[in-house]
C-alpha cells in the first residue's frame, strides 16, 4: 500500500518537509514512500515568454529548483535508513511547462508556434533528465513516480498528443528507466476530466497508477490495459470517496472488493491520485490492519 497527499504544496519548510514525510511513512505504517514535489511546481525558467521561447535554454544541475529537490529527497531517504523504497515525484515537460508559464499561454503558443513549443519541452526534458539522474544516483531513491498529465479528450487527440507531448515526456522515462528498473507511471486524472488513456498504454514502466473513479477503469482491467504489470490504485482519492469519508466496515469491504476483482499478484492499494490533506490517518492505518489480516500476519 501506497498513499500521499501534499504537505505544504506551495513552498518548500525544508527540514520539516522532510520529517513530515518520514512521520507519515511511520504512522501509516506504509509500504514505500513517495516524496511530493511541493515547492516546485512552477518551473522556474525565464525564457519562458513568447520573445524568449524559440531560444530557451536548460536551468542547469547547479540550479536551486534541482538542487533542493535533490536535498529534499536524500533527507527522506536517510532518514528510512532503507526500511523501504522512496520514489519522488517528477512531473512530466509540458506540464512543468504550463506550471511556469500558464494553461493559456501554452495552448496559444502550441497553436502559433508548435514546433517552437516542441522543442522547449525537450530542453525542459534535460532539465527533468538531469534531477531524475542526481534523485537516483546521489539522493539514493529507488527510483521516480513520473506524473503524465495534458492528455485530456477536449485538449487533444491521441494523433496530436503522440506528436507534440509523447517524444519529450518517453524522453524522461527512457532515461530514468537506464536508471532505474523500479519506476512508477501516473497517468494523472488531475482535474476529473478523462484523459485519452490509450496514449500512455505503451509507456515503459515497472507499475502503473491511473485515476479509476475517472477513467472508469477499474485495477483488473487497468491490469489487461497495461500489459500485465503491476498496478498500483484503487480508491477513489476525493473526499467523497469511501477512503475518506466511509466507516471502517465500508472501507475494508472496499479492499475486499478491490482483491478479488484484481487479484494480489502484481497489485499495490493506493488511490486515484493525491489525498486530501485532511484525510485522518486513522482510515489508512485501516488499509493497512486489513492487508495484515488478509495476508496472515
Amino acid at each position: 500500500m501506497g498513499f500521499w497527499y501534499h504537505f505544504s504544496p506551495d513552498e518548500d519548510k525544508g527540514a520539516e518537509t522532510v520529517r513530515e514525510h518520514i512521520d507519515f511513512y511511520r504512522e501509516t505504517e506504509l509500504d514505500f514512500i513517495k516524496v511530493m514535489c511541493d515547492g516546485y511546481f512552477n518551473y522556474p525558467n525565464p525564457d519562458l515568454t513568447e520573445e524568449n521561447l524559440a531560444n530557451i535554454k536548460p536551468l542547469g544541475e547547479k540550479h536551486p529548483y534541482i538542487q533542493k529537490q535533490v536535498e529534499r529527497a536524500k533527507g527522506v531517504v536517510e532518514g528510512v535508513k532503507g526500511e523501504c523504497c522512496v520514489f519522488y515525484n517528477v512531473f512530466c515537460p509540458m506540464s512543468l511547462m504550463r506550471f511556469g508559464s500558464s494553461e493559456k499561454f501554452l495552448m496559444e503558443q502550441l497553436k502559433k508556434n508548435p514546433e517552437t513549443v516542441k522543442n522547449a519541452f525537450s530542453v525542459i526534458a534535460e532539465d527533468i533528465k538531469t534531477l531524475v539522474r542526481l534523485l537516483i544516483t546521489e539522493a539514493g531513491c529507488d527510483g521516480i513516480y513520473y506524473c503524465v498529465q495534458n492528455a485530456e479528450e477536449f485538449r487533444f487527440t491521441a494523433e496530436e498528443y503522440k506528436q507534440i507531448v509523447t517524444p519529450a515526456e518517453l524522453e524522461v522515462l527512457t532515461y530514468a528507466n537506464s536508471l532505474s528498473e523500479n519506476n512508477i507511471l501516473h497517468c494523472c486524472g488531475w482535474a476529473g476530466d478523462k484523459n485519452r488513456i490509450e496514449v500512455w498504454k505503451d509507456y515503459p514502466a515497472a507499475a502503473i497508477n491511473w485515476a479509476v473513479y475517472v477513467e472508469n477503469m477499474s485495477l483488473s482491467e487497468g491490469k489487461k490495459f497495461f500489459g500485465g504489470k503491476c498496478v498500483l490504485g484503487g480508491f477513489d482519492n476525493r473526499k467523497k470517496g469511501i477512503l475518506y469519508s466511509g466507516t471502517r466496515e465500508e472501507v475494508e469491504a472496499e479492499i475486499e472488493k478491490i482483491l478479488k476483482e484484481s487479484g494480489t499478484i502484481g497489485v499495490m492499494l493506493g488511490a486515484d491520485c493525491t489525498l486530501p490533506a485532511d484525510i485522518d490517518h486513522n482510515r489508512l492505518i485501516w488499509v493497512r490492519r486489513k492487508l495484515d489480516e488478509l495476508s496472515g500476519k
